[in-house]
C-alpha cells in the first residue's frame, strides 16, 4: 500500500527557503510563458512545448525531474480547471504566479543509504540527506519526497510516499453496509439489522465559525492600503487562521472516515454503499445561509478518505444513486418530503430518524435498484469518532466510542 509520513525537516530556514523559492520561480515561468503565447498568437501550448520552452530558460540548482514537477503542476491545475469547467463554466484556469511551491523530488532523484535517504539537486550541487525514524527503515520503496511548509507551526516538514509492502486485509465477511452522508451528522452507517450514526456536530460549528472569521478579516482587509504594514499583518493573520482551520478539518475527517470503516468491519462487510452526492453543491440556489453550508460540506474528503482506509480492510466502496432516499418512506414506499430530523410519512403514520432512513434506502437501492424495499434497522446506535473530553485538550488519537439508544 502507498502512505505519506511526515517527519520534521532539520534544514535551515534560509536553505528550505531557497529550495521552494526556485520551484516557484519555475512553475512561474511556465505559467507567465504559456499566457504570453495564448495572449499574443491565439495558441494554446501543449505540456510538451511548454516545458521545453521553461527548459531554455531554466537554470535552477535542482534535480531535473524535480524541476518537471514543478513545471508539471502548472498542467496539473489546467487540467483540474477543465475538469471544473465542465459543472462550473466561472471557473478559471490557473493565472496567479507563486512566489514559493512546494519542492518535489521523483523516485528518480531518491537514495536510499545506511539508515538515511540522499536527495540529489543536480551535478555539483551538495545532496540532502534525511535521517529516517525507525518505522521507514523496511518500506519496500520510496516513490517522492515533498518540501512542505506548515504555514500553522511556521516551520517545514517532509513527507515521505512510499510503498509499504503492506497487503490489503481479506474481508472478514460478505455483508454489505450502506453510508448516508451528511451536513448535519456526518454519516449514518449500517445494514439491515442496525444503524450507526455518526456523531461530529463540531466539524459543522468549525465550518461556521471560520467562513465568519474570514469574513471578518476580509472586511478589514479591505480598509487597509495594499502593501502598507498592516495590510501585510492582517495577510499573515488569514494565511495562519486558514491553515489552522484546514488541520482541524482535516483531523475531523480522519476520525469520521475511520469511525465509518470501523462499523464496516464490525459488521463483517465486504462492500459499503455510499451515496453519491458529488454534484450536491452545483447550480444549488436555495439562499445564502443554506449555498454556504452546502458549498462548504466537504463529503468529497470523507469519501477519498473512507475510500483508501477500505481498501486496506479489503472492502470495496461503491456509489450509490441516491435519488429520494431521504423522501421515501421505508415502511409503504410512498414519497415524502421531509422538514425536521423525524421522518414522518403521511400515508402510513411512520416514524423513523431522517437519516436512518436515507441509509437504509441506500441500501434497498444498492440491492433491489429502488428504495423502499427494507424496512428501517430495529437497532440505532450513536457513535462518536473521538473523546469529547480529550479533544478539548488536544486531538484525540484513540478509539471510538459507541452507545446504544
Amino acid at each position: 500500500m502507498i502512505r505519506t509520513h511526515i517527519i520534521p525537516c532539520k534544514l535551515k530556514r534560509e536553505d528550505a527557503d531557497a529550495l521552494n523559492l526556485e520551484s516557484g520561480r519555475i512553475y512561474t515561468g511556465v505559467l507567465v510563458a504559456h499566457w504570453r503565447v495564448v495572449r499574443k498568437k491565439q495558441i494554446w501550448l501543449a505540456e510538451k512545448s511548454g516545458t521545453r520552452i521553461s527548459d531554455s530558460l531554466v537554470e535552477a540548482p535542482l534535480h531535473a525531474h524535480t524541476i518537471d514537477a514543478a513545471q508539471q503542476g502548472f498542467y496539473k491545475a489546467c487540467a483540474t480547471a477543465k475538469t471544473l469547467k465542465r459543472v462550473d463554466p466561472g471557473a478559471r484556469y490557473p493565472h496567479w504566479t507563486k512566489k514559493f511551491r512546494t519542492t518535489v523530488w521523483k523516485n528518480t532523484a531518491i537514495k536510499f543509504k545506511q539508515g538515511e535517504l540522499e536527495l540529489s539537486n543536480g551535478a555539483h550541487n551538495p545532496k540532502i540527506a534525511i535521517t529516517l525514524p525507525v518505522e521507514l527503515l523496511g518500506v519496500l520503496r520510496f516513490l517522492e519526497v515533498r518540501l512542505v511548509y506548515d504555514k500553522k507551526a511556521r516551520h517545514y516538514q517532509w513527507h515521505i510516499v512510499v510503498e509499504n509492502g503492506i497487503q490489503p486485509k481479506i474481508a472478514a465477511g460478505n455483508n454489505v453496509v450502506s453510508v448516508d452522508l451528511g451536513e448535519i451528522h456526518p454519516a449514518v452507517v449500517g445494514d439491515e439489522n442496525e444503524s450507526t450514526l455518526i456523531l461530529c456536530r463540531e466539524r459543522r460549528h468549525e465550518a461556521q465559525g471560520h467562513a465568519k472569521r474570514l469574513a471578518k478579516i476580509t472586511q478589514a482587509l479591505s480598509r487597509k492600503t495594499k502593501g502598507s504594514r498592516r495590510h501585510k499583518r492582517l495577510i499573515r493573520a488569514k494565511s495562519r487562521m486558514k491553515a489552522q482551520h484546514k488541520r482541524v478539518t482535516h483531523d475531523m475527517e480522519h476520525k469520521v472516515s475511520r469511525a465509518i470503516v470501523n462499523v464496516a468491519v464490525e459488521r463483517q462487510a465486504n462492500t459499503i454503499a455510499m451515496g453519491n452526492i458529488k454534484e450536491i453543491a452545483d447550480g444549488v440556489a436555495l439562499g445564502k445561509k443554506t449555498n454556504q453550508k452546502i458549498s462548504g460540506w466537504n463529503h468529497g474528503k470523507i469519501r477519498k478518505l473512507v475510500e483508501y482506509k477500505a481498501e486496506a480492510e479489503g472492502i470495496a466502496v461503491v456509489l450509490v444513486n441516491e435519488a429520494y432516499t431521504s423522501q421515501t418512506c421505508p415502511n409503504c414506499g410512498s414519497r415524502h418530503k421531509p422538514k425536521g430530523r423525524v421522518y414522518r410519512c403521511p400515508s402510513c403514520r411512520f416514524q423513523g430518524h431522517r437519516d436512518t432512513v436515507g441509509q437504509v434506502n441506500i441500501l434497498s437501492a444498492f440491492k433491489f435498484g429502488a428504495a423502499g424495499k427494507i424496512p428501517v434497522p430495529q437497532t440505532t446506535k450513536h457513535r462518536l469518532p473521538f473523546d469529547i473530553r480529550l479533544k478539548r485538550r488536544r486531538p484525540d488519537t484513540g478509539q471510538s466510542q459507541d452507545c446504544s439508544s
